[in-house]
């Protein structure tokens, strides 16, 4: 048969001309495999998670345009997943197993596929539960077509934190709310060292608010790590290259500030998003953030990077060169009594709930104007909680304007930009801002952290000038602005971060605003958003060519990075029009941060706080376009991604001692919790109580169970027997109960019940940390019978008990302490405590 050649020869140019996206670029494959080993990161021996058999993984590295293929095989015992965090990947190859992926199961190997339509320093790490801590990360480096910068070499850091304990054993640690955390770091406040420094009055003003005291960090430690190490040699640079440091904090909850030896580095990008270079040394890097340097080896000497813990407990740090050591500056421990002392100060409502009572009827600019700084509301002068500027003008003409004001401007009067966030501004008879103090307070400048903290553009002095065109001696931002004393807005800012070109959307784009206040409960370890945790939340709608405006207001004492998924957004601050993009922002405690961002997506996507048990514990929200989803998801409900953040946790404790011996077990998710408590005295006394308790708000609940008593009692002598003693007997009293618990201003736990016998009993009970690992606690519990119901004697009059007792625990360990008591039921005595 004759083929007919005019026909053949426009078929195969047709086939070869038209390929698919990726054949017609060049096409980067990786293989991925996790698995499970034993790995030694802190002197000890664990079961741990590895990339290619390392942790952290592999840098992968790719050009921009390229077409990334990357398999990632599953080789461990338990479902898993990658997201590749900052990369603007297809919805579903987004990773977040059941929202956009479905999960890798055990021996099955998932294909990612997806053309790069950027550049810069990124990573990617596991989405599932708390696989991120036992290793499951690595780095992303996507090299520019044209490159803007001049280097010899590059180098990717990648910090982390590492824990001997498994990461459930942590988080189930947290919902206990044992001290020992803190303990083990040296970070606590007891009471000894709070009255020594005449803190006292500053740390009834905490408990007031039903807060311990000032909170940095939850976790501890064995180890803080760079590229898997706590110490990194690269003596193969030489005097005179120039590198580019790719530096990523992939630690799972611990922000670190980094510090350089030698001359200040110049900091060229963050997020992978190119900035206009600035030397800047000091910088603080929050979980998730990506930061790039450009560092000249010197010629005698190695440079030293070294990232400390947010809250002091121990350090990290690589080395490029070889010689005698360019030391990076060693920075001090934070004073948290004296941070704790600065902010009883201030007019601030700290300890926002959450958890709410009706979670769907939330107001969040109700909840905003009840927590937080309470502007104008102390003294008939309406000064801001003491607070001036410029010596003893008041700032009672603030106007912040709230969560709906920018620029002067209400939000809702979109379209309309922000101002830049107090650039230009003047202030009367003021030549400069640098050294700028609001009378009364000071804070250690490496302690606090604000990004844009309100937007101050609509901020007004005495003579109703708007700050928004305040200038500052030779246009210097704000950042040495001390606010009564109080330096702690100064250096956790994102001013110093300028994007190259303008990143302003168009005036004429719809605006929506969105307020989410940071939420957290401490004793119960929640975390939520307007008082809502993920399991209770609704989504947040996000739509094509509109700008979602969100403002963070952080009400909890805890730094949280922000990560929204598959989107860059603008972080508002001084340079305006010129704010940087950013995949990840930190929100500083007590302060507020605004972002915008434009809807150029569709499906859903997640937005999280990225401290790993943050998350976990259900600080988080899903942000949907409201478009179909993919189809490859059918099997793979979103519930089971909320359901994670909703688990049960259980412990308990075993107390053993001379004159009793005790138990207690707990069952908790969000709004449940199971109780079983025994009491055992070796007189034969005990008591033992099942309750079921249901959370309504987060220091209210109420509950119901059952109580039994074994008490010795000595019955009469019978008629027969007149001048003896009696005999004695065990008698059971079991009774059905209802009531509520209270966790009160103070932090009294308080227990209202009433029995099926109509008998009433309320107890109050508080545990105090005295001295370093000294907990003291005592219990007092009154209980009336009114005769309200017939007993087999119906002449029974009115009675009451009362059951008190006192004790001091002493910690040995996580799990160990030693114990003394006395009860009026059991006697006294001592033994030891296994807490488990």
């Amino acid at each position: 048969m004759r083929v007919n050649t005019l026909f053949f020869f426009p078929l195969l140019i047709l086939l070869l001309t038209v390929r698919p996206a990726w054949a017609q670029t060049d096409t980067t494959i990786y293989h991925l495999t996790l698995r499970q080993e034993p790995v030694v990161k802190a002197g000890k021996t664990v079961l741990g998670m590895t990339v290619n058999g390392g942790i952290p993984g592999p840098t992968i590295r790719f050009k921009e345009g390229d077409y990334a293929i990357i398999y990632v095989k599953n080789e461990m015992n338990v479902a898993t997943s990658v997201h590749w965090h900052g990369v603007l990947a297809p919805n579903f190859y987004d990773g977040v197993p059941y929202l956009n992926t479905p999960p890798i199961e055990p021996g099955q190997v998932q294909k990612y596929a997806f053309p790069l339509k950027q550049s810069g320093t990124y990573w990617y790490h596991s989405h599932t539960l708390l696989q991120e801590q036992s290793g499951v990360y690595g780095s992303i480096v996507i090299e520019p077509k044209h490159e803007r910068l001049t280097y010899d070499k590059d180098l990717v850091l990648v910090l982390s934190d590492w824990t001997n304990q498994k990461p459930a054993t942590v988080l189930r640690f947290l919902k206990r709310g044992t001290p020992w955390y803190n303990i083990r770091k040296g970070t606590a406040t007891p009471l000894n060292r709070v009255i020594a420094r005449g803190a006292f009055g500053a740390q009834l003003n905490f408990w007031k608010q039903r807060m311990e005291s000032f909170g940095i960090a939850d976790v501890y430690y064995d180890a803080f790590l760079v590229n898997g190490q706590p110490v990194q040699q690269y003596p193969d640079f030489k005097p005179g290259e120039k590198v580019r440091l790719r530096i990523i904090n992939g630690a799972t909850s611990t922000q670190f500030w980094m510090t350089f030896g030698g001359e200040d580095p110049l900091l060229v990008a963050a997020d992978g998003q190119e900035v206009v270079p600035v030397k800047h040394n000091k910088t603080f890097i929050a979980v998730a953030e990506t930061y790039d340097y450009l560092v000249t080896i010197p010629p005698t000497g190695k440079l030293e990077l070294r990232a400390t813990a947010q809250d002091g407990s121990g350090t990290t740090s690589a080395y490029l060169g070889t010689g005698l050591v360019l030391a990076a500056p060693v920075l001090l421990r934070p004073d948290k009594i004296a941070l704790m002392q600065q902010m009883a100060k201030m007019d601030m409502r700290m300890g926002a709930p959450a958890l709410r009572f009706r979670p769907h009827h939330v107001d969040p600019e109700q909840i905003k104007a009840n927590w937080g700084m309470q502007m104008g509301k102390s003294g008939k002068d309406g000064k801001m909680g003491g607070m001036k500027m410029g010596g003893d003008k008041p700032m009672a003409g603030m106007d912040m304007g709230g969560s709906d004001k920018m620029g002067g401007k209400k939000m809702n009067d979109q379209p309309a930009q922000p101002k830049p966030a107090m650039a230009g501004m003047k202030m009367d008879g003021m030549k400069k801002m640098d050294g700028m103090k609001m009378d009364g307070m000071k804070m250690p400048a490496d302690t606090a952290h604000a990004g844009p903290d309100m937007p101050m553009s609509g901020m007004k002095m005495g003579a109703d000038k708007p700050m928004a065109g305040m200038k500052m001696g030779a246009d210097k931002p704000m950042a040495g602005m001390k606010m009564g004393g109080m330096d702690m807005f100064a250096e956790y800012n994102y001013d110093y971060l300028r994007a190259t070109q303008k990143t302003a959307y168009a005036d004429t784009l719809p605006v929506r605003n969105v307020l989410l206040n940071l939420t957290g409960n401490m004793q119960r370890y929640i975390w939520s958003m307007n008082g809502v945790p993920l399991s209770e939340a609704d989504e947040i709608p996000i739509r094509v060519n509109q700008i979602t405006r969100i403002t963070y207001n952080n009400l909890t004492m805890m730094h949280h990075p922000m990560h929204l998924h598959g989107h860059f957004f603008r972080v508002i601050n001084a340079n305006g029009e010129y704010s940087p993009l950013k995949h990840t922002v930190d929100v500083p405690p007590m302060k507020q941060v605004v972002i915008e961002v434009l809807g150029n997506e569709s499906g859903d996507w997640f937005l999280h706080c990225h401290v790993l048990y943050h998350l976990v514990s259900g600080m988080g929200r899903v942000v949907s376009y409201d478009t179909p989803r993919d189809p490859r998801l059918k099997g793979y409900p979103v519930s089971t991604l909320v359901h994670e953040t909703d688990r049960y946790y259980t412990w308990g404790r075993l107390g053993v001692a001379s004159h009793m011996s005790s138990l207690n077990l707990v069952s908790s998710n969000i709004r449940n919790q199971f109780n079983l408590s025994v009491e055992n005295g070796w007189n034969r006394n005990m008591e033992s109580e099942v309750t079921y308790e249901r959370y309504l708000y987060d220091y209210f609940r109420v509950f119901g169970g059952v109580n039994v008593e074994n008490f010795r009692q000595r019955l009469p002598a019978p008629l027969t027997e007149l001048g003896t003693a009696g005999r004695m007997v065990t008698k059971t009293d079991a009774k059905a109960v209802v009531g509520v618990r209270f966790l009160t201003p103070y932090l009294f736990s308080l227990d209202a019940r009433i029995d099926n016998q109509l008998r009433p009993r309320l107890s109050l009970g508080r545990r105090i940390m005295v001295f370093p690992r000294l907990l003291v606690s005592g219990y007092y519990e009154y209980q009336a019978d009114f005769g309200w119901v017939n007993t087999l004697d119906n002449n029974r009059r009115f009675e009451k008990e009362v059951v008190w007792r006192t004790g001091a625990e002493y910690l040995l360990s996580r799990n160990f302490s030693l114990m003394g008591s006395y009860d009026n039921r059991f006697g006294g005595g001592g033994g030891l405590n296994l807490r488990f």
